[in-house]
C-alpha cells in the first residue's frame, strides 16, 4: 500500500499524546514515554471493562480500538500510541483508517520487530495473547525485515488476567511463567520478545527464570524511543512544559489499575470513568 507524504503542520507540540490499552499493560509504555519525554501531557485510556483483549474476536477488538481512537482524537491528541499488542495485531489498519492521516500512529509491534531484525538475533521467541499469536504479525514483521531469523510464537493467555488481578511476585505467576517458558516451542531461543505490554510488569520474574541464557527485549523502551523520533521528525516535541498533565480514563475503575498508575505517575493523577 503506497502511503502519501504526511503533513502534520496543523498540529502543535503543546497537544497531548494519546495512549490506549485494554488495562494496566499499556502503563509500561506510558511510564517509558513519561521518562523519555518528561514535558509531554499524556491522555491514557484503559479499556478495563473489556479486558483481556486476547480472548476477544477480531471484530470486537476492532470495535473497541476504533472507538477509543476516535475518543482520543476528540481529546485533541497529537499522536496515538496503540500500547496493546493485541489491538495492534488485529486493528492497526482500522485505527489508521479512523485517524485518516490526521495524527501519527505508533504501534507496539513494528518498531520492536524492526529493531530485532537488524540486530544479531537468530532464534527469537515471542510470548503473547492468543489473538496476537493467531495474527502471526510478529513473525511476519520480523521476517519481512530479515528472512533468516527463526521466530517461534507461544500463546500465554493466563498472564494478563494474573497481572490484572495483581498477582505480581506471587506463587501463581511463578507457576504460570515456569509452565509457559519451559514449553518446547521456546527450547532453543536466544531472544525473547514480551509480545504484550502487560508482560514487562513480570520482567524480573521472567529474567529470573532464564538467568543470563536468553536476552529479554524491553519493548516499552523501544516504542517510546520510536515515538520520540516521530515527534521530533515532525517538530511536535514539547520541550517547554514544566508541569505536564497525566489524565487516565478507564471503562471500569479497578483497584489494581489505581495502584499501578499511582506507583508509575504519583499520587495526584486523575482517574476518570469513561464508558464509550
Amino acid at each position: 500500500m503506497k502511503t502519501k507524504k504526511q503533513d502534520y503542520s496543523h498540529l502543535s507540540p503543546s497537544q497531548p499524546i494519546g495512549i490506549f490499552d485494554s488495562g494496566v499493560g499499556g502503563l509500561t509504555v506510558a511510564k517509558e514515554i513519561k521518562r523519555l519525554l518528561p514535558h509531554e501531557d499524556l491522555i491514557y485510556f484503559g479499556d478495563t471493562k473489556h479486558l483481556p483483549y486476547g480472548e476477544k474476536s477480531k471484530d470486537a477488538i476492532i470495535e473497541y480500538s476504533t472507538k477509543i481512537t476516535n475518543f482520543l482524537l476528540q481529546q485533541n491528541c497529537k499522536a496515538i500510541v496503540i500500547a496493546c499488542n493485541t489491538a495492534t495485531a488485529n486493528a492497526l489498519n482500522e485505527v489508521m483508517q479512523s485517524v485518516n492521516g490526521k495524527v501519527p500512529v505508533i504501534d507496539v509491534i513494528n518498531p520492536v520487530a524492526e529493531k530485532v531484525a537488524y540486530e544479531i538475533h537468530n532464534n527469537v521467541g515471542v510470548i503473547a495473547t492468543k489473538a496476537t499469536v493467531n495474527s502471526g504479525l510478529y513473525k511476519k514483521s520480523i521476517r519481512k525485515q530479515n528472512k533468516w531469523i527463526k521466530v517461534d510464537e507461544l500463546a500465554t493467555p493466563l498472564l494478563v488476567p494474573a497481572i490484572e488481578e495483581g498477582f505480581k511476585n506471587h506463587p501463581i505467576t511463578h507457576a504460570i511463567i515456569y509452565n509457559y517458558l519451559s514449553n518446547n516451542k521456546l527450547k532453543n531461543i536466544e531472544t525473547l520478545i514480551l509480545g504484550c505490554t502487560h508482560y514487562p510488569l513480570l520482567i524480573d520474574e521472567i529474567k529470573q527464570y532464564y538467568g543470563n541464557r536468553v536476552r529479554v527485549i524491553d519493548s516499552p523502551n523501544i516504542v517510546a524511543n520510536h515515538l520520540k523520533i516521530i515527534l521530533d521528525k515532525y517538530h511536535l516535541l514539547n520541550d517547554h512544559n514544566p508541569k505536564p498533565n497525566y489524565h487516565f480514563y478507564l471503562s471500569d475503575l479497578t483497584k489494581n489499575f489505581e495502584k499501578i498508575s499511582k506507583k508509575f505517575f504519583g499520587k495526584t493523577i486523575d482517574l476518570e470513568l469513561k464508558v464509550l
